[in-house]
């Protein structure tokens, strides 16, 4: 078994690693990609950005002005020439795709656009990969949704069981898994077809729901309570039962980049991981809300409502054993922690504006990096 990367001095050896590297990030402009970036500044990186617009308005990546910190291209992933442009140019070491159509009821609406962005988009990057000489090691960043989910009680999926993803968003991240895997087979496995063989190690990491400050997107359980806080109107609750794996954004960030910096001093460890909490921090949606009336307070108030919509899965758990007994890791911050967090980050933004939210955004980077040593 190769050796263990989570550990002491893990903070220093990320720094290390990423300190004057290029790493290309696709959907900078997203929630996850905003957070993403700002963590690699930390650690000395050189950060370039491929995405389209930030997707929401206000966006975390405008609030805490990623865009004048790093080199960011503004195209679409589904456009082949330029993303090479963009590779051509920047010449990454390290690339991590995030860019994605993420949302499950969007999915429903578009799901063409979907699937063209999500499974076409994948195939996209890694033929840039594949082509520019300079990549080193490539993450894709997939979701817990990828697996065909009997949600049965007590059950954490493990990344070997069957990927069938029932919506269509769900599904398409179920296909650039599979795309993604026959890449690293075909083209960068030592002996494969082409220059890129033994090049690049490749890895999928399927992540369980994220929560932290700055998420603005719609149809989401932890921004729709900002929302309603600020506004002081009523939370409604769609479904309350629902059971999800939810941790701070930090949490799967940390653990894609100590992978990427893993693989690439030993290819053994590429592979696909879940990257999830335990199963203590596997609440629910009810769960989440009132742990955000904890947080919130003044007067904070909610009720359940259920509303008839698409299919949403009622019951969804990961094992995350793989990445404890492969790469030493373990969760940081619990879900309650994550949510903490997530009211701090939001109310300096609705006190301090934008200024007290890049500071709080600095601040929970750090102290999280603290907590690695």
């Amino acid at each position: 078994m190769p050796p263990k990367l989570v550990g002491t001095g893990l903070r220093d050896r990320l720094s290390s690693f990423f300190g004057g590297r290029g790493v290309l990030v696709t959907g900078s402009t997203g929630f996850k990609g905003s957070w993403l970036c700002r963590t690699l500044l930390h650690l000395g990186a050189k950060v370039s950005g491929y995405a389209l617009e930030p997707p929401t308005n206000p966006s975390l990546f405008d609030l805490v002005g990623l865009g004048n910190q790093m080199d960011q291209t503004v195209a679409d992933v589904r456009d082949l020439d330029a993303l090479r442009r963009c590779f051509e140019r920047t010449c990454p070491h390290a690339v991590l795709h995030l860019a994605a159509q993420p949302l499950v009821i969007d999915s429903y609406q578009r799901p063409r656009h979907t699937y063209e962005t999500n499974v076409m988009g994948t195939v996209n990057v890694l033929e840039c990969v594949r082509s520019c000489e300079s990549v080193r090691t490539f993450l894709n960043v997939t979701t817990d949704k990828v697996y065909e989910n009997l949600e049965r009680p007590g059950y954490g999926y493990k990344e070997d069981d069957k990927l069938d993803g029932f919506d269509p968003y769900s599904n398409s991240k179920s296909c650039s898994e599979l795309v993604t895997h026959s890449y690293a087979r075909s083209f960068f496995a030592p002996g494969a077809l082409g220059a890129a063989a033994g090049r690049c190690a490749i890895s999928t990491a399927r992540a369980g729901n994220v929560i932290g400050g700055g998420d603005f997107a719609d149809n989401r359980i932890v921004p729709d309570c900002v929302r309603a806080a600020r506004s002081g109107t009523v939370m409604t609750i769609r479904n309350p039962s629902s059971v999800r794996p939810y941790q701070h954004v930090l949490e799967p960030l940390l653990l894609y980049l100590t992978l990427v910096m893993g693989q690439d001093e030993d290819a053994s460890l590429a592979g696909w991981y879940n990257v999830g909490p335990d199963d203590a921090d596997c609440v629910t949606t009810g769960q989440i809300v009132g742990m955000f009336a904890d947080a919130w307070g003044d007067g904070f108030s909610f009720e359940e409502r259920r509303v008839d919509g698409p299919h949403e899965a009622g019951l969804l758990r990961l094992d995350n054993s793989k990445a404890k007994d492969k790469l030493g890791w373990q969760p940081v911050w619990d879900v309650r922690e994550a949510v903490r967090r997530t009211v701090e980050w939001s109310r300096a933004w609705v006190v301090g504006g934008t200024a007290a939210a890049s500071d709080a955004m600095d601040k929970q980077i750090d102290d999280y990096l603290e907590e690695l040593i």
